[in-house]
């Protein structure tokens, strides 16, 4: 007898806390936690009343006094980090550390070292954690590498990731050097993760040949721009660049092939757009894959990472990987790598 959509088993509602009131919190969470029925339990802000506001807007259950509050919730099961750069490694570190899985935003880490030691405390429990790549887990992105693995634009050649956006404001945190800001770190994580990604089919991890790039005026240290130009072992070439005082909004992830091109047009932005165009000699043909915002099929994955114990693709040691290209980019362009925030937080320290 088949059991009706009643009796089918249920995966039990992740039970999250939020650490602060960050703007991408609506976007990453609280909209998608209304299709995936995430609870909402707890969150704290630098600014009680502030948290108390966020709550009542969006539902959260409690507020909390003090991050370190939210992860010793009980209820709590995982923590979502979107605070800033800096702030990412040491609460992440704390919440692993109290048992708690980690939903993080990118980059992990301020540097390489911080997030190998993120990914040292990690393999030490089996808590599940998980960076914020949202894009990858939309049908765009299996889609483009499925009609890769055709051969309907030939053998890969280049893969072109842009990353390029009007600037923010000059009071902006992402041109902040002690939190961990830049270009690189806001944008070019996207670029240098997409290309990444196809590490499986190229032979395995992109190598940098060389980079470019160029420092905010007034923010020393702070990259405005920087271009990356990558090889993977089978030769194929890539070029993964980010501007944040762009002319212009592109976000966009090209492959070049011998036979033809395929490219998602806004890869980091599929609610809004969601075309994948290839080009060949047949002609040219727009294929649409859906506004499901990616954020929600992110929540998804990791819920389901939590609930089976099977880390998702953007886990710890994945993490390492990207960071360790990032600091590579900031040495080849003459820029240090972010400065390490790895001091464990102490119970009264909000930021």
């Amino acid at each position: 007898m088949t059991r009706g959509d009643d009796e089918r088993p249920r995966t039990e509602p992740l039970r999250l806390g939020l650490l602060g009131a960050a703007r991408i919190t609506d976007l990453a969470v609280i909209k998608p936690a209304r299709t995936t029925g995430t609870r909402l339990v707890a969150v704290a802000a630098r600014d009680r009343s502030r948290a108390a506001a966020f709550a009542d807007a969006h539902g959260i259950e409690r507020v909390h006094e003090s991050y370190l509050d939210v992860i010793d919730d009980p209820e709590v099961e995982a923590v979502y980090n979107p605070l800033a750069n800096s702030l990412h490694a040491p609460w992440n570190q704390a919440a692993l550390a109290a048992g708690k899985h980690v939903f993080t935003e990118k980059p992990s880490a301020s540097n390489a070292a911080e997030a190998e030691d993120v990914a040292a405390l990690a393999r030490t429990t089996d808590r599940q954690f998980f960076e914020g790549f949202h894009y990858l887990w939309h049908p765009l992105v299996p889609r483009l590498h499925e009609i890769l693995a055709s051969g309907e634009i030939g053998e890969l050649r280049h893969v072109e990731t842009v990353m390029d956006m009007p600037a923010p404001a000059a009071s902006d945190p992402r041109w902040s050097l002690g939190l961990s800001g830049g270009a690189l770190m806001d944008l070019g994580c996207y670029s240098l993760h997409s290309q990444r990604l196809l590490a499986p089919t190229l032979g395995g991890e992109p190598v940098l040949v060389s980079a470019t790039g160029g420092e905010r005026a007034g923010h020393p240290g702070v990259d405005e721009w920087l271009t990356a130009e990558l090889e993977f072992p089978n030769g194929v070439t890539g070029t993964a660049g980010c501007n944040m005082a762009s002319d212009h909004h592109q976000m966009s992830h090209r492959l070049i092939g011998t036979a033809g091109e395929a490219t998602i047009v806004d890869f980091v932005n599929p609610h809004d757009d969601d075309r994948l165009v290839v080009t060949t000699r047949a002609g040219r043909r727009t294929e649409h894959l859906g506004r499901r915002s990616s954020y929600t099929y992110q929540l998804e994955a990791f819920t389901t990472a939590v609930r089976t114990g099977v880390p998702a693709r953007t886990d710890a040691a994945d993490a390492v990987l990207t960071m360790r290209l990032i600091d590579q980019c900031y040495a080849a362009v003459g820029m240090s790598p972010r400065p390490s925030h790895s001091d464990t937080p102490s119970g009264s320290d909000l930021r």
